[in-house]
């Protein structure tokens, strides 16, 4: 034990036995709930450990404030509500509780599915109105039907054995995973090309993260591939569903129904089209409202943030592998270097990643090559999963979908405190991509992405541009932004490589640029290539 309490401050409602854990640890934490930016950074200085949910945010003032602040835990899984990125870089470890909604979330899923097949809200508005009648809901078994699940991240496979034990045929996508893996080695799930689970499929659920790989995922292009009569559940994130796609699907009949825990905007519209249809279910996101959930997120929390404190053990960090705190705080930067150079990679790569040849030299790498690995996964992982990928699982997973990782240590480097080079390598043969990066101060810089050198730090929207080099090009593309608001932070430009005399440029944006502005930009005669890749 301390010799002193460390603070700990609950800022959200947690269940009553968190409590009971901090009390059997010897730990008396502080609940204080509702509080704004403001009000937490007038108290931050005082604690070592701040909890939350999905209301209080924990921002960069928050944690610039919070100069003892050593640990922040998120009671669940998604931490879209704590500023990683500043967190890392002041060393403080950020944890959430992966477990504790998976069953809960799968289940919302299946339940979802159950009432699709038989019309189960429908029958129930019916029987409140005043109306006995069938007519109208005529039902569907779920034994022997196909369900393809997209996604087989944990979620994914927890709907899958679910499913199995209702007597249906599971099939499903998951372009990270290797297809020989189908069948009994995978739990009895046949693992298809995307195109090919919507042909076959009777109910067709999604547990994929939001990215820009999975945004409108289920577009009009894959319904018109749907089988006829399909159903489709979302319980996964809004926005990778085209909203507008699937009322169009079931008016034309191609669907014959839908079912949504989740919108891309939360709450939809009052006049939302799809909430005028009686074929389509809607819940308020309650994918990890479970008593059960709640329960195990307060307690894994407790026990989480207890062991940190009083042991120094960090389990379940997103942002941090267990290391000293005075370690911690030198090795942070390049931890979160590694992170935004995996991420920069998953984004950049045309298909899955096969092979990462990582390379670090100078001083950084006698302070541990396998952190830096576990950084680098964390960064690819989390663009290509479901939420939930930490310091802990990274390596399982990322063998689970066949990801090679060769490491080489360098005694000698560019920079003073080390550099990092990351090789991407797609498959035998494939696209190759390969970035480079470093430390000043305490900030994190890219040196170099493939033949073209610079200095880039990873913070933000990044638009690359692959062009012809003539004048006026960066003009015009300025230009498209500017009409939308769009500012540019910082300009990089790479002169035309020997193999195509194709100029690079690298545009960190304020804000994220819309989809039209990338589509305008990409019509321009000069462009041969633009994407947006998030940092």
């Amino acid at each position: 034990m301390p010799d002193s309490q460390p603070g700990i401050l609950i800022c959200d409602e947690l269940d009553p036995a968190a409590m009971a854990v901090f009390h059997r640890r010897g730990l008396e934490p502080e609940v204080r709930t509702g509080l704004d930016e403001e009000a937490l950074i007038a108290i931050a200085p005082a604690y070592e450990a701040m909890i939350v949910r999905s209301a209080t945010r924990i921002t960069r003032p928050v944690l610039e404030a919070a100069g003892a602040l050593r640990v922040v835990g998120r009671a669940g899984i998604g931490v879209d509500n704590i500023d990683c990125d500043a967190a890392t870089e002041r060393g403080v470890v950020v944890m959430n509780t992966p477990l504790g909604n998976a069953t809960t979330t799968a289940e919302l899923a299946i339940a979802l599915m159950l009432s699709l097949a038989r019309h189960i809200p429908r029958a129930d508005r019916a029987v409140r109105s005043g109306k006995w009648s069938k007519k109208g809901l005529l039902g569907s078994e779920i034994t022997g039907k196909t369900l393809g699940v997209i996604g087989l991240g944990r979620i994914g496979k927890i709907v899958s054995e679910r499913a199995r034990g209702l007597g249906m045929k599971v099939v499903a996508f998951d372009p990270y995973l290797d297809r020989s893996t189908s069948g009994p080695s995978a739990g009895g799930v046949e693992l298809l090309e995307l195109d090919e689970l919507l042909e076959c499929s009777d109910f067709i659920t999604l547990h994929v993260p939001r990215t820009k790989a999975t945004e409108r995922l289920i577009s009009w292009e894959r319904l018109a591939k749907v089988k006829r009569g399909a159903r489709l559940i979302n319980a996964a994130r809004g926005g990778i569903v085209d909203e507008e796609a699937v009322l169009d699907a079931l008016v034309d009949g191609r669907l014959a129904g839908a079912a949504f825990d989740v919108f891309e905007q939360e709450p939809p519209a009052k006049n939302h089209p799809l909430l005028q249809r009686e074929d389509v279910i809607f819940t308020p996101h309650l994918g990890a409202s479970s008593q059960e959930a709640q329960l195990r997120v307060a307690i894994d929390m407790a026990e989480q943030i207890s062991d940190f404190l009083l042991e120094g053990v960090a389990r379940n960090a997103v942002n941090a592998p267990t290391l000293p705190a005075d370690s911690l705080g030198e090795f942070a930067p390049f931890l979160l270097l590694a992170e935004k150079m995996g991420s920069f990679l998953a984004q950049r790569m045309g298909g899955p990643i096969r092979k990462i040849e990582l390379t670090v030299g100078g001083e950084i790498g006698r302070l541990g090559v396998e952190h830096l690995r576990l950084a680098l996964l964390v960064g690819i992982l989390r663009h290509i999963m479901e939420a939930g990928v930490n310091f802990v699982n990274a390596p399982s997973l990322a063998k689970e979908r066949g990801i090679l990782v060769l490491e080489n240590v360098e005694e000698e480097a560019d920079f003073r405190h080390g550099e990092i080079t990351v090789r991407a390598i797609e498959r035998a043969g494939a696209e190759t991509h390969v970035v480079s990066g470093t430390v000043f101060g305490r900030e994190p810089r890219i040196t170099r992405i493939d033949e073209v050198y610079l200095d880039l730090p990873p913070r933000g929207p990044l638009l690359l541009t692959r062009h012809e080099d003539r004048p006026g090009v960066l003009g015009k593309i300025g230009t498209l932004l500017g009409e939308k608001g769009v500012n540019i932070r910082r300009l990089e430009l790479g002169p035309p490589g020997k193999a195509d005399d194709l100029a690079y440029g690298f545009l960190t944006l304020y804000e994220e640029a819309p989809e039209e502005v990338i589509a305008a930009i990409a019509e321009m005669e000069t462009i041969r290539e633009v994407q947006l890749i998030l940092l």
